[in-house]
């Protein structure tokens, strides 16, 4: 089919006819423009997904002549400002796959980010909690396993190359009000347009969508307007982030351990310190919501002490000073006296002498996923098609994925002459992301499902099954593949 369609000769957009006829520009700024303006593709949402896709639509010739809106409800120029001192780092940041950083290097993202912010990896050690010696590595050199960089640093990067782009609609600081079909007739051509999603912004103002994408998070209302089910269930554990500074070590892992990433499954949840620049590290904690309620209640002594514990003790010692309201340092100093703890810094995380104050915080964790991806004139991105566990950190990396994806397909029919809102151009994305993204659902809910289980033979055989995939070279390597967005 898309050969036969190939065929045809490309046409004019409608939208970018009427607006050369009715003399309509465009800015990089929340302007006055006439009422029910006409957009090829209006996305909610300014998040990475969101911004990212608009930057790739204008970055590729194909569809830079599209006429593109965005609306956010945040301001961007927080995000265009964003900064912090060189010894502090942001609590949301997230590991790249190397093909996000090839996609994000591609639309002129990438090299916009600051650098001095991003810390590559190239190792990752990670074992079951309650049998060390059960465990998996994973390393590699070029490309690197996955590089962390802070969430504010990329958003920044794309709204700094957004604005060396040729300039399209911004509506930031701007709420959704309502979205419904549009007017059966256009009052001046008497065009049908009851087809096209009409948004009604907080400002008053509406605009028509030959294309809107939500990237408006959880609780879509792109989808929600669009009456795409959204399926899943909540996992009853939180994520507690912050920031962590390593004590300087005389052993040398490398470049630093902040090389080497680090993850132990606990009954709870996994504990993960993933490498930042220096010295420093982001930690992701997922635990019960009592449990995390208690971590930031903690002085930051008594916090750094607990994320020393759980990467060392065993889980009953854990359970015991988690259940303490303070006095955690004094603690686990004892224990360490009387217990045998791990102090192979080789394989095992540095001590962690400090917590970025002002850093740990922590949010729900789900599972969600969208029936459909797309319906007529509609396409969800992100959070508001999926929602991951992040024990795998790959919820930015698919949203990266999505956009890759629909900015292909939208270029693809764009090329073909066709309409980029038809349902049947925009079943390519669907078909090619919903089920590689509910793949990769799949295996993070069940890792939770299984690593979750503290007793009973079930623990024996998960971890029989760890050792033996840690030996096998080709299997392992087929894994990192697929965690990497290398794999097909």
């Amino acid at each position: 089919m898309w050969r036969g369609i190939c065929g045809l000769t490309p046409r004019t957009s409608l939208v970018g006819k009427a607006q050369r006829q009715r003399g309509f520009s465009r800015g990089y700024a929340a302007v006055a423009s006439p009422p029910s303006e006409i957009y090829d593709v209006i996305c909610i949402g300014g998040g990475p997904a969101g911004l990212a896709l608009l930057t790739a639509l204008r970055s590729f010739p194909t569809t830079s002549h599209l006429k593109l809106a965005l609306v956010e409800s945040q301001g961007l120029d927080s995000a265009r400002k964003w900064h912090l001192p060189s010894d502090q780092f942001a609590n949301r940041a997230s590991s790249l796959t190397p093909t996000s950083v090839d996609f994000l290097d591609r639309i002129g993202v990438w090299p916009l980010v600051d650098q001095a912010r991003v810390q590559p990896y190239q190792h990752m050690y990670v074992w079951d909690g309650l049998d060390s010696t059960s465990a998996i590595s994973f390393s590699n050199s070029s490309p690197p396993v996955a590089t962390m960089t802070e969430n504010p640093n990329l958003q920044r990067a794309l709204v700094q190359r957004m604005a060396n782009l040729q300039p399209f609609s911004v509506f930031d600081s701007t709420k959704v009000n309502l979205i419904e079909p549009g007017p059966s007739h256009s009052p001046s051509d008497m065009l049908d347009l009851s087809s096209y999603p009409s948004v009604t912004l907080s400002s008053g103002k509406k605009i028509l969508a030959r294309l809107l994408v939500g990237a408006d998070g959880l609780n879509s209302p792109v989808r929600d307007f669009a009456g795409i089910h959204s399926r899943g269930w909540d996992y009853q554990r939180h994520g507690v982030v912050a920031t962590m500074r390593y004590k300087k070590s005389n052993i040398d892992q490398g470049d630093g351990s902040t090389r080497i990433a680090f993850q132990r499954f606990l009954p709870s949840g996994p504990i993960a310190l993933l490498a930042l620049p220096g010295n420093y590290a982001t930690l992701v904690w997922t635990t019960t919501p009592e449990k995390a309620a208690k971590l930031k209640t903690l002085s930051s002594h008594d916090f750094v002490a607990m994320v020393n514990a759980a990467f060392r003790l065993g889980t009953v010692d854990l359970d015991y000073m988690n259940a303490m309201n303070e006095g955690q340092v004094e603690e686990l100093n004892w224990r360490s006296t009387v217990t045998r703890v791990n102090r192979d810094e080789i394989r095992f995380p540095r001590t962690v002498e400090s917590v970025q104050e002002g850093s740990v915080a922590s949010f729900p964790l789900r599972y969600r996923q969208a029936d459909s991806y797309t319906s007529s004139r509609i396409a969800l991105i992100g959070d508001a098609a999926h929602t991951v566990h992040p024990l795998a950190g790959q919820g930015l990396n698919m949203g990266l994925a999505d956009v890759q994806s629909l900015a292909k397909t939208i270029e693809q029919t764009v090329r073909c002459g066709g309409d980029i809102g038809d349902e049947m151009y925009l079943e390519k994305y669907n078909g090619e992301m919903w089920m590689q993204n509910n793949r990769m659902l799949g295996v993070t809910d069940k890792l939770h499902k299984l690593y979750s289980v503290g007793s009973g033979p079930l623990v024996g055989v998960r971890s029989l099954g760890l050792k033996m995939v840690d030996q096998m070279g080709p299997l392992k390597g087929w894994l990192m593949k697929q965690a990497g967005g290398l794999g097909t």
